[in-house]
């Protein structure tokens, strides 16, 4: 074993387990959410060609990818296979400037997180509705009727993608 692959083992190590931690860190953190109010859309679409899709419906709302954890991609980086598994973070600047104004507290929501997984089935999208995200911080009603609007983008960013 040379120290180079050494060097990149050890590398592929640290983000696996960075992205870990995250993943640990957000469940933790959202344990006594309840799952229920998730929205859920299946589809029998392989799960690359609904990433496209749903990349596609995204960009056509005019919301922004702001990150993509790829939890598949780290597993393969250790020789591990699992389901297609992904957290894409969307927002908007638009949005952003809206709900920082309204609340500053709120920020610590954004980006708003779509989890797309591989079934036997095809894919499955899930999120929670932005009004139920912000809900703790909407004592202003802009928050709230930013929330609305974000609902309704994030619904039809849904449909379009299983349609």
């Amino acid at each position: 074993m040379t120290i180079s692959s050494i060097l990149n083992r050890r590398s592929s190590l640290t983000v696996f387990s960075i992205c870990v931690v995250f993943l640990f860190v957000s469940i933790s953190v959202r344990a006594h959410e309840d799952i229920s109010v998730r929205q859920v859309y299946k589809s029998e679409l392989v799960f690359d060609t609904f990433l496209v899709r749903l990349k596609a419906a995204i960009k056509e709302e005019k919301m922004g990818l702001v990150a993509e954890a790829c939890a598949d991609c780290g597993a393969r980086s250790i020789g591990v296979e699992i389901p297609g598994n992904r957290v894409l973070m969307i927002f908007n600047p638009h949005f952003a400037v809206r709900m920082l104004k309204a609340n500053m507290e709120a920020g610590v929501e954004a980006p708003l997180r779509l989890y797309v997984t591989e079934t036997e089935a095809g894919s499955q999208l899930s999120y929670r509705k932005p009004s139920e995200v912000f809900a703790p911080y909407s004592s202003s009603g802009d928050l709230a009727k930013m929330a609305k609007e974000l609902d309704l983008i994030l619904e039809r960013i849904a449909k379009n993608t299983v349609r």
